[in-house]
């Protein structure tokens, strides 16, 4: 069984919501989580998954929504956290590329989203681009002042030096369709170096289709494609590598297991 952990579910109509399920299932893909982006969003969710045993979901405000609404307080975090069908934290960190919210801001909101991850006792989803300076000072400085969490860099697409400090600090890294670009070598190097206990794997659909469905809108089903293309990366086979990331998805997000 493949999980594909880290979606969004909730841009798919209601209408094309069951067909997409389906053909995630028809792939061997038995679990989903889909995302938190705002606050409002976030408490859409658990509604939007109900009746479905497979599938979870987190809460949280992504790094271009930060300076929409006031920052949550951590607290706040975490009490939405206690909703059983609520397994992490995010996504949040920090996006320099598109810059939709003020840097200081951006950094404020992930500093609260690694604080009420760590009260709630989930992991927390991380967004990193055009950042990772930024990343690794914030992860330290939070682990150095209240201790250790629990973290995932998802849809990883950054340096090898923000892989090397988030494994250092204890984090998983999540790999997405972008694994499968042509342009991606560098990517695939560093997942070959990536320690097998620390490897999950994503879509961040309906983004980042993996080749071959590049450039038509992704869908929970396609994270098939992309495990192969880390499989065969790792020497090992497709079915080895569900079984692998499955077992890394539960032991991280444990309220899941």
């Amino acid at each position: 069984m493949l999980v594909d952990s880290h979606c969004h579910l909730d841009y798919y109509t209601p209408a094309e919501l069951p067909d997409v399920l389906a053909r995630a299932a028809d792939a061997g893909v038995g679990q989903m989580v889909t995302i938190g982006t705002t606050l409002a969003q976030s408490g859409t969710l658990p509604a939007l998954i109900e009746g479905h045993p497979n599938l979870w979901c987190t809460v949280g405000v992504h790094p271009h929504h930060a300076a929409e609404a006031p920052i949550p307080a951590p607290e706040a975090l975490a009490e939405r956290a206690q909703h059983p069908r609520v397994i992490g934290i995010g996504e949040s960190g920090l996006d320099y590329f598109y810059d939709k919210s003020p840097r200081d801001v951006q950094a404020e909101n992930f500093r609260a989203h690694i604080r009420g991850a760590r009260l709630a006792g989930v992991p927390l989803c991380i967004h990193a681009r055009d950042a990772d300076d930024d990343i690794v000072l914030i992860l330290k400085q939070e682990r150095d002042r209240e201790g250790g969490f629990d973290f995932l860099l998802h849809c990883f697409s950054s340096t090898r030096r923000l892989a090397e400090a988030a494994l250092e600090l204890g984090g998983f890294i999540s790999f997405s369709g972008i694994l499968t670009f042509p342009k991606s070598r560098e990517i695939r190097d560093i997942a070959a170096d990536i320690p097998l206990d620390r490897l999950l794997v994503e879509t961040d659909a309906p983004y980042l289709s993996p080749v071959p469905f590049r450039g038509k809108r992704n869908e929970p089903a396609r994270v098939a494609h992309t495990a192969a293309v880390l499989a065969e990366l790792r020497g090992m086979t497709p079915d080895a590598m569900a079984d692998l990331t499955t077992a890394n998805f539960r032991r991280l997000f444990r309220k899941a297991a």
